[in-house]
C-alpha cells in the first residue's frame, strides 16, 4: 500500500521537468505581480497621504485667514484654532506674514521644524494650495479679502502614514504567498494529470514486453492522452490476437502436415518391413499423401507471398474484363470436371483498374477453384463484372449449399475450414485468405454473402482507374 502511494506521488523525469517549468512560470508571474502591486500600492498610498496633508494645510490656512480677518491683522489674531488643527494632524506648523516674517512656529528648535532660513520665500507667493517639494510637508497661502496676507507650512514627521503602508504591504505579501502556494499546487496537479497516463502506458508496455499479454493501460484521461491510451490498448489487443493467431496457425500447420506425414511414414514402414507389397494401388495412395503434403506447403508459401504482395505489386493500367475472361477460361475445365455450369456476365463498358494483373488473376482463380471444390454437381457458378460509382465489382455467385451464418465471418481466416469443408479432402483453408490479402493489397475489399441452402456470393470491389486501358501485352503473360 505504501509503495503504491509512493508510486502515485512519483513524477518521474518528464514530470519533474514539467513541474519545474510550471514552478518557474508561477514564481516569475507571482514575483512580477507582487512587485507591481507593491509599487502601485506605495504610490497610491503616497498620493493619498499627500492629498490629505494638502487638505490639512488648506484648512489650517483658512483658519489663520479667519483669525486675521476677525482681528484686523496678525498682532491681535487668535491663532489657537490654527495651532489646534496642526497639532491634531501631528505636524509642525510655521506661519509667515506677507513679508515673510514668522508669526507662529510650533517647532521646538530649528532642527525640528525641518526648514531653513529661506523657507518663508519658499512658502510665500506659491499660490493657494501649492505643495512643497518634500513629500512630508504641505504649504498653503493665507488669503483674506481676496489678498494673500501670509502662508502656512506643515511639516509632518518621518514615519507618518507608515501604518497604512505596512498593512497594505502585509496583505500584498500574504496574497503573494497564497498565490504562489496555489500555483505550485495546481502545477503539481496538472503535472500529475499529464504524466500519470504516460507513466502508466510505459509501465504497461514494459509488462507486455515481459510477456504479460493481459496488461492494459485503461487510462481514463481527456483529449489526446485518452486517445493515446485507447490506441495503445487497442494495439495491445491486436498484438494479443496476432499472437493467438500465430499460435493457432502453428498448431493448424502442424496438424495439416502431421496427417499426410504420418500416413506416408506408416505406409513406407509397412513396405520396408514387408507387411505390404508395393502394388500400384498402394504406391498411388502414398503418392496422394505426398501430393497433399506438397499442396499444404504450397498453400502456405502462397499465403506468405500474398501477405507481402503490398511490397511486390507490379501495378499497371489493365482492363478487368479481360482478366475475368482469362481467369474463367483457365478454370473452366476444373469447374466442368466438378459438374458445374459456368456463366459470365461482363459489362460492355470499360472496366479500368490500376493493378497487378497476375495477382488479380490469382485471386479470381482461387475463388473459382473454391467454388469447384465445395459446390455440388449440377450447381451453377456465375461470374459478373460491372461498375458501381468509382469502383469496379467482380462477383462470383453459386447456388450451392451456402455457408452457415455462424461460419460466414471466418471464411477469410487463414487455415479455417467450415463444417462442410472438414468432410472433404484437398482444402487447407488458405485459398480465401490469399484472396483477401491480394485484394486488400490493391486497396480493395472482398466480402462474402451467403445463406444456408441459398448459395454463396463473393464480391470483390476495386478502385476504378479512369486512366487505365486494356493491356494485351500484360495479359499474354497470364
Amino acid at each position: 500500500m505504501t509503495s503504491e502511494s509512493g508510486r502515485r506521488l512519483e513524477l518521474g523525469p518528464l514530470g519533474r521537468r514539467l513541474f519545474a517549468a510550471f514552478a518557474v512560470v508561477a514564481l516569475s508571474s507571482v514575483a512580477l505581480l507582487t512587485a507591481a502591486a507593491l509599487v502601485g500600492t506605495d504610490r497610491g498610498i503616497s498620493t493619498a497621504q499627500q492629498a490629505d496633508r494638502q487638505r490639512i494645510a488648506d484648512r489650517t490656512a483658512a483658519a489663520a485667514g479667519a483669525a486675521y480677518r476677525r482681528a484686523g491683522g496678525w498682532s491681535a489674531a487668535d491663532l489657537g484654532p490654527t495651532r489646534t488643527l496642526a497639532d491634531g494632524a501631528g505636524a509642525v506648523l510655521t506661519l509667515w506674514d506677507a513679508d515673510g516674517a514668522v508669526i507662529l512656529s510650533t517647532a521646538a528648535s530649528s532642527d525640528d521644524t525641518g526648514h531653513d532660513s529661506d523657507m518663508p520665500g519658499a512658502g510665500h507667493g506659491m499660490g493657494h494650495g501649492a505643495a512643497t517639494a518634500s513629500g512630508r510637508s504641505a504649504s498653503a497661502d493665507v488669503v483674506s479679502g481676496g489678498s494673500t496676507v501670509g502662508s502656512v507650512r506643515l511639516n509632518f514627521p518621518y514615519g507618518s502614514g507608515t501604518t497604512g503602508r505596512n498593512i497594505a504591504w502585509g496583505w500584498v505579501g500574504g496574497a503573494a504567498v497564497a498565490a504562489l502556494a496555489l500555483a505550485l499546487g495546481v502545477s503539481w496537479y496538472v503535472t500529475r494529470r499529464l504524466t500519470a497516463p504516460v507513466v502508466r502506458i510505459a509501465r504497461t508496455a514494459r509488462a507486455l514486453a515481459a510477456g504479460d499479454h493481459t496488461a492494459r493501460a485503461r487510462v481514463d484521461a481527456p483529449g489526446e492522452l485518452g486517445d493515446l491510451s485507447r490506441a495503445f490498448d487497442s494495439m495491445a489487443d491486436d498484438v494479443t490476437h496476432a499472437e493467438q493467431a500465430r499460435r493457432r496457425l502453428s498448431a493448424d500447420v502442424a496438424h495439416e502436415l502431421r496427417t499426410p506425414l504420418a500416413a506416408l511414414q506408416a505406409g513406407l514402414e509397412e513396405l520396408r518391413d514387408g507387411y505390404d507389397t508395393p502394388s500400384p494401388a498402394r504406391l498411388a495412395a502414398l503418392h496422394d499423401q505426398t501430393l497433399r503434403l506438397g499442396r499444404v506447403v504450397g498453400d502456405l508459401a502462397e499465403l506468405s507471398e500474398a501477405e507481402s504482395a503490398r511490397l511486390s505489386l507490379n501495378t499497371a493500367p489493365v482492363e478487368l474484363a479481360h482478366l475475368v475472361r482469362h481467369a474463367v477460361t483457365d478454370r473452366e475445365a476444373e469447374l466442368r470436371a466438378a459438374g458445374l455450369t459456368v456463366r459470365t456476365r461482363i459489362a460492355t463498358e470499360p472496366l479500368p483498374v490500376h493493378a497487378d494483373a497476375d495477382r488479380i488473376h490469382q485471386a479470381l482463380g482461387n475463388l473459382l477453384s473454391n467454388a469447384a471444390r465445395y459446390c455440388r454437381p449440377g450447381d451453377t457458378v456465375t461470374v459478373t463484372a460491372s461498375t458501381e460509382g468509382d469502383a469496379v465489382l467482380v462477383e462470383v455467385t453459386d447456388d450451392g449449399p451456402g455457408i452457415p451464418a455462424g461460419e460466414l465471418p471466418h471464411v477469410f481466416d487463414r487455415l479455417w475450414r467450415g463444417s462442410a469443408a472438414r468432410n472433404r479432402s484437398g482444402g487447407s483453408g488458405i485459398g480465401l485468405a490469399v484472396v483477401k490479402e491480394l485484394i486488400t493489397a490493391h486497396g480493395g475489399t472482398v466480402t462474402a454473402l451467403s445463406e444456408p441452402a441459398a448459395g454463396t456470393r463473393i464480391v470483390i470491389r476495386l478502385p476504378r482507374d479512369g486512366a487505365a486501358r486494356p493491356s494485351d501485352d500484360r495479359l499474354t503473360h497470364l
